[in-house]
This record gives C-alpha cells, sequence and structure tokens, in this order.
C-alpha cells in the first residue's frame, strides 16, 4: 500500500504531517528533509519511484512530498503508475494556496504553471487570467524578465513569496528588471498581476508603420491561417516590417515569436508595437536577417516571410531545413520577379510547395469607392 502525503508549507520536516510516520513500514522522502530514523529512506525522484514500484505490494509505504501532493507533485506522477486502490492521497497546504490566503486573492482569478526544471514559458496560461502564479527555480527570475521586457512597467506587478512557511519568509512586491536581494536557490514562487486588457484581434490602424509598410488585415489574417498555428509554437517572421503578423500571431493562438527586420526604422516601430499590444516571449533581431539564422539555437515550427529581399530568398533551403517536423513555412511576394527567384530556388532545392494569389477589393466611405489592394502571391511549404 502506498500513501502519499503532503508536509504543508515551511522547512523540509515532518512538523505538519497529518499522520504518525510511525504505522508505516517504510517512509519516503526527498534527500533534502532533515528528518532520520530506521525505517526513513531519502532518495531522489527516480530512486523513489523505482522503490516503491517494487515494493507497495509488499510493504505499507509513506512517500512525503513538499507542499500539497496534488499540485505539480512528483507524489501524483508515481502513484498514477499504481493501482487505484493501492493509493491513498492525503492532502496539505500548498504553495499557492497559501500564498493567496495571505493576499486574499480568489483562486479563481488566478492562471497557474510552473517553471521548475522547465525551459519554457506556457503561453496558454501565461498572463491570461488577471493574476498568474509561478512555481520557480533559480532560473525562473531571468526568463520571465526576457519573457515580459517590451511590457510597459505600469501593465504589471509581481509579488514574490519566498521560503513561504519559514519563519523568515517573505512576501512582497518586486521590480523584476533589478537585482533581487534573494538567495534564489531557496524554494520562492511568483504571483504577477496583469493591469492590461488585450484583444486577440488588431485592425491596421492599431500599429505604428513606415509608409504604410504593413501586411494588411485581410492578408495578414489569411497568412496566420495558412500557417496553421498552435499554441507555444515558435514562429519566426522574417521581414516583419510593423511586426503586425508576428503580433497577431501571439495574440490569437500565443506562439512564441522571432522577428527579424533590418531597417532600424521599421525596428523601432516594432519595438513600439510590441508594447502597445503587451507582446510575451518574443525577441526582435534587428539586422540583416540572413546573418542571424544560424546564430539561433531553437528551430522554428513555423516560418513566415513577407519581405528581407533577394539574399532571404536564396536561404529558403537552409530555413525549410531548419524547420521542426510536420512544420509550416509561408511566403509572401508581391512582386513577380520576388516570385520567380523563389520559385526557381525551391526547384533548385527539390523542395515540393503550393502557390496561390490573392486578389483583394475593399470599398470605403460612404459613396462605396472601390479600393483595390495589390496582388499577393503566396507559397506555402510543408516539412
Amino acid at each position: 500500500m502506498l500513501t502519499v502525503a503532503g508536509n504543508g508549507m515551511g522547512d523540509y520536516s515532518f512538523k505538519n504531517l497529518p499522520l504518525d510516520i510511525k504505522e508505516f513500514d517504510r517512509v519516503i522522502c526527498d534527500i533534502n528533509f532533515i528528518e532520520s530514523g530506521e525505517n526513513i529512506l531519502k532518495l531522489k525522484y527516480r530512486d523513489a519511484k523505482e522503490y516503491i514500484l517494487k515494493n507497495y505490494n509488499r510493504e505499507n509505504i509513506l512517500y512525503i512530498v513538499t507542499g500539497s501532493p496534488l499540485f505539480f507533485s512528483a507524489g501524483v506522477l508515481i502513484a498514477k503508475s499504481i493501482p487505484k486502490d493501492k493509493v491513498k492521497i492525503i492532502d496539505n497546504t500548498s504553495s499557492i494556496d497559501y500564498l493567496l490566503s495571505k493576499l486574499i486573492i480568489s483562486k479563481n482569478q488566478v492562471s497557474i504553471l510552473s517553471l521548475h526544471g522547465r525551459d519554457r514559458i506556457d503561453l496558454k496560461s501565461f498572463l491570461i487570467e488577471k493574476y498568474t502564479f509561478i512555481l520557480c527555480d533559480k532560473y525562473s527570475i531571468d526568463k520571465i524578465g526576457e519573457a515580459i521586457r517590451y511590457l510597459d512597467k505600469s501593465s504589471f506587478n509581481i509579488i514574490i513569496g519566498y521560503k513561504l512557511g519559514y519563519i523568515d519568509e517573505v512576501i512582497k512586491e518586486i521590480d523584476i528588471r533589478q537585482n533581487i536581494d534573494l538567495d534564489l536557490n531557496k524554494p520562492y514562487v511568483l504571483l504577477i498581476e496583469k493591469k492590461f486588457s488585450s484583444s486577440p484581434l488588431s485592425r491596421d490602424s492599431a500599429f505604428k508603420t513606415e509608409r504604410g509598410m504593413i501586411t494588411k488585415e485581410y492578408k495578414r489574417n489569411l497568412s496566420l491561417q495558412q500557417l496553421d498555428l498552435e499554441p507555444n509554437q515558435i514562429l519566426w517572421d522574417i521581414g516583419a516590417g510593423s511586426g503586425s503578423c508576428a503580433i497577431e500571431a501571439f495574440k490569437r493562438y500565443r506562439v512564441k515569436t522571432v522577428l527579424f527586420e533590418k531597417n532600424p526604422k521599421r525596428c523601432r516601430f516594432i519595438r513600439e508595437n510590441l508594447k502597445n499590444h503587451s507582446v510575451c516571449d518574443t525577441e526582435l533581431i534587428e539586422g540583416k536577417a540572413e546573418e542571424y539564422f544560424e546564430k539561433i539555437e531553437d528551430n522554428p515550427d513555423r516560418i513566415f516571410i513577407g519581405g528581407g529581399g533577394s539574399e532571404v530568398i536564396k536561404k529558403i533551403p537552409y530555413l525549410f531545413s531548419r524547420l521542426n517536423k510536420n512544420g509550416v513555412m509561408v511566403i509572401n511576394a508581391i512582386t513577380l520577379k520576388n516570385l520567380s527567384q523563389m520559385v526557381n530556388v525551391l526547384d533548385s532545392a527539390k523542395i515540393k510547395y503550393e502557390v496561390i494569389s490573392l486578389s483583394l477589393t475593399t470599398y470605403k466611405g460612404d459613396l462605396k469607392l472601390v479600393e483595390p489592394e495589390r496582388q499577393l502571391f503566396q507559397i506555402k511549404l510543408r516539412k
């Protein structure tokens, strides 16, 4: 029989356990616990799992985890590998319940994610609700700082819950863009208050541009639809212009965006647009895009090419090779010259592609004035 119990908040001890450990043949806990005894085994997760799966039918085992076993806990992961009639879960106070009770915040206003041991932020949960609760490790502060670097300082507040339940616990507002005078090797969590509202749809007028250098609304919508985007994918937007496609992709689909733009003035507009639209987990690369592709470690899931010139077109086979499995690339061209060069490059590389042309006409004003837009050629590649 396996019993999984949480020790609640505070130090690595058994003082908050709602049971008597003498009732068990074997007590297993993490190596950081300060307790000791003949029936106590201190093991890392993998060793604990191996022991439990081997012995739960022969011994009455208590597995003690920190906080609550039902909140991002190794206890549940192990329990799912055992028949339900052989497992008992005893809950305790979790870090989120502890902090929210201190701050008097309702849990239904909070989205939850973990960055503990994770490299990427789950954008489906990040800054969606009024509050975002984050389980952290020592690297999380830097990752979050990068993710919100284009947000206006007035658009969020961050509270740290440091060593919750300890005598020297700290609960206070912090400025994540300054040095944090705390040892982040110790347990801590963050609560981010979102102070901005956002809409998943944007009109062209909502973007600052240079001389109208923007993928117009209807074509932007069609381009994003062609990219088959899903949350948390990595999107490269090459020849970003105003950044409208990458920004809309983030707002609609919650993807991580990397924008490439060589024109300094347009880069200034992109930074303003990223700030105005509260885009998170994004990176703007200023300079000739083709000089930076190989310097980026993470491969993209999707690539959108809206500009960049002939040197970028030459790099299309390389970009296609960088796509992750089942990746998609969409390329927009407005001149026959660029379209011809793209087709020649793709044919030479023996890469399969689809081509469509888009011709749109809009009607404006009380007199319904006809205003045809430039024809757009669109190439789609699937990995």
